[in-house]
């Protein structure tokens, strides 16, 4: 019996090294998973989120919504991807105004297309609302909508985000993924409400966000009866800022 009890204090001593290893491994995966927003900086913000939650869910609170009633709406550009140094479908414009000046010599000496093709934003900043729009139209106008989506697809599959060098779909914060995870586990429905056009968001966000189009309020393109063609229908949010007077202005 004497010449078992190293032994036996060997084998104690292993199995609680090895246990406290094993915990060491899985407890920081389970406090993880208790977490919702394990992204989020602990503080006020990420609290008044997690008490909204449960005040709002929780049967019997005052402040209870119902399933049916639960909607969160979210803005896209600044808030759920990348909108530095320029809104992407900005920078989307002008890359295909590049892609397609050989067809349009006249625009080496034609504003704002002369900006672009030097490169001189401040020149294209300086057309305003109304030369921005001329760069909108000439470049995500006159095409079918499925044209158009994948122009945009194919775009958005090889542009690199100018700093980060990374698809702009990876550009996407990751904080706001868990938002939506954890919003959706309580029954909230998600929803896009955004400046830019839902036909280029089309290609992505239901990949990207798990939101379908069908939850994206934004500025729309309208499709003409007789042709189908992709036609803008209102102004688009590039790179403005709202304006009392005509709606939009350059920022």
């Amino acid at each position: 019996m004497l010449n078992n009890a190293p032994r036996r204090i060997y084998r104690t001593a292993l199995a609680l090294t090895l246990l406290a290893a094993l915990f060491g491994t899985i407890a920081p995966a389970l406090f993880a998973q208790s977490d919702p927003l394990p992204s989020w900086n602990d503080g006020a913000v990420k609290k008044s989120i997690l008490d909204f939650v449960e005040r709002t869910t929780t049967p019997g609170s005052q402040d209870l919504v119902p399933v049916e009633q639960r909607i969160s709406t979210f803005d896209n550009d600044g808030t759920l991807w990348t909108e530095q140094p320029m809104y992407t479908q900005l920078a989307f414009i002008l890359a295909r105004v590049k892609e397609l000046a050989p067809q349009h010599p006249e625009w080496k000496t034609t504003g704002p297309f002369q900006g672009v093709l030097r490169g001189n934003v401040k020149d294209v900043a300086a057309s305003g609302e109304a030369g921005l729009m001329k760069l909108f139209a000439a470049t995500s106008t006159g095409m079918t909508t499925a044209e158009f989506e994948k122009i945009a697809s194919d775009w958005l599959a090889t542009a690199r985000h100018p700093k980060f060098q990374r698809p702009y779909t990876e550009c996407i914060y990751q904080p706001m993924l868990e938002l939506f995870a954890y919003l959706r586990a309580n029954g909230f429905k998600t929803y896009i409400v955004s400046g830019g056009g839902a036909d280029f968001m089309r290609p992505f966000t239901e990949k990207a966000y798990g939101i379908p189009l069908l939850c994206i309020t934004t500025m729309r393109c309208a499709n003409t009866p007789t042709t189908g063609s992709h036609t803008s229908a209102s102004s688009i949010r590039l790179g403005m800022k709202p304006s009392p007077n005509t709606g939009w202005s350059s920022a």
